[in-house]
């Protein structure tokens, strides 16, 4: 599930999806440093073309100057217009062209802008501006994917390691890394590019942000509720922080009506990106996954043959932290055991050596209706059959079963 971001001045991403929003007025904080443009929307005038630029206005006579003049204003129709026509008398201006990116994307084309941060990293792969861009356009403004959110690491990545720049500008870098690598299930490297950009930015919403979500994704669940309940009032950070907050007390015994009440407020906040679960019985839950295993091709079901698949509600600690990073509470499924072929330990446990886990809830949130989650069930099953074969995440990744 995406997230939101809690980008200030004009960009307010939400939550749970951070990347399509437009802001609600009460965003707007004039105290926190912006890490994204304020975007605003352009009709094409027919189909995917756009209506004509007008001419620059640039009235000292740098087009330049002019384009970010008209960017800052949030004018930012005439900063690409200005933007371009800097391109057009230098096509070897890298300035020009991370201007253009810039324009392009709070213009939300998109398409646009990725051309024209390429045509930059051409000419100058270590711009700052454009890599701040390029990071900012493919970790927060393009729609999720790995693939955007490993270039949008990428790029902040390359940015951190420039020589250092002011403490803002490498902030911004930080943030921005911390969000793909939070995106990209790396906690681990998220939580320490949080913890730089908090550093460098103290109590900033979006780096509390990030380093509860990396701190939850550890499964360190009151480090995460430490920073989650500093956002609880947070105009845009509310309806993450109570959704979280809700998830870390379901795991508490005595704890689910409070739980119950977190999550409830976060679907009144933000009830397009956290959605009731899909309603199954346990009894319709198994029956569903038991029509998902008869339906096996026939070397895969000889390959489960005496391999317990327990239907559990949610992953135990003790499963969570059993490895070095810990797992994400919210894993659909897990592979316990060697793969086959290794021999199990000699010592005697209380659990089988091999076994599937499905965890129930997770399944229900990551699914959008019945169907869906049926399809949820199916994909985390082949994936961990995967491990029972021997495969690790990446090979899954490159077969569509992440």
């Amino acid at each position: 599930m995406r997230r939101v971001g809690i980008w200030a001045v004009g960009l307010c991403l939400l939550m749970g999806c951070r990347r399509a929003e437009t802001p609600p007025a009460e965003c707007v904080d004039s105290e926190q440093a912006p890490i994204a443009a304020p975007r605003s929307h352009l009709e094409p005038a027919h189909g995917s073309r756009h209506a004509p630029l007008p001419v620059c206005d640039a009235r000292d006579g740098d087009p330049l100057f002019a384009a970010r003049t008209h960017f800052d204003a949030g004018d930012y129709l005439a900063a690409l217009s200005c933007a371009s026509q800097a391109v057009a008398l230098d096509l070897h201006d890298a300035d020009a062209h991370a201007e253009r990116g810039a324009a392009l994307s709070a213009l939300e084309r998109f398409d646009e802008a990725k051309l024209a941060y390429a045509r930059l990293f051409a000419l100058d792969p270590d711009h700052v501006d454009g890599l701040l861009g390029a990071a900012h356009l493919y970790g927060v403004l393009l729609p999720g994917s790995r693939g955007n959110d490993h270039l949008a690491a990428l790029y902040a990545e390359r940015g951190m390691r420039l020589p250092p720049a002011d403490s803002d500008t490498r902030a911004r870098f930080a943030l921005v890394s911390a969000i793909a690598h939070n995106d990209l299930g790396q906690p681990h490297r998220a939580l320490e590019r949080a913890e730089e950009a908090l550093r460098l930015m103290p109590d900033h919403p979006e780096g509390l942000h990030e380093r509860a979500l990396a701190h939850f994704e550890r499964s360190a669940f009151e480090a995460a509720a430490r920073d989650f309940l500093r956002l609880l009032e947070d105009p845009v950070a509310a309806a993450s922080a109570h959704h979280h907050l809700g998830l870390i007390l379901e795991r508490q015994p005595g704890a689910s009506q409070q739980a119950a009440a977190y999550l409830e407020r976060a679907r009144t906040l933000a009830p397009a990106h956290f959605r009731h679960p899909v309603d199954v019985s346990p009894e319709a839950f198994q029956a569903a996954v038991d029509r998902i295993l008869t339906a096996l091709p026939d070397d895969m079901r000889a390959d489960l043959e005496g391999i317990p698949i327990e239907v559990e509600e949610q992953p135990s600690e003790e499963d969570l932290l059993g490895d070095e990073p810990p797992l994400s509470p919210m894993i659909l499924g897990l592979y316990r055991g060697p793969p086959l072929g290794v021999a199990c330990p000699a010592e005697a446990t209380d659990r089988p050596c091999r076994s599937i886990a499905l965890y129930r809830r997770n399944l229900q949130r990551a699914a959008s209706e019945r169907e869906d989650l049926e399809k949820q069930i199916e994909v985390t099953l082949l994936h961990e059959v995967g491990h029972l074969r021997g495969e690790d995440d990446h090979e899954l990744e490159a077969r569509g079963l992440d």
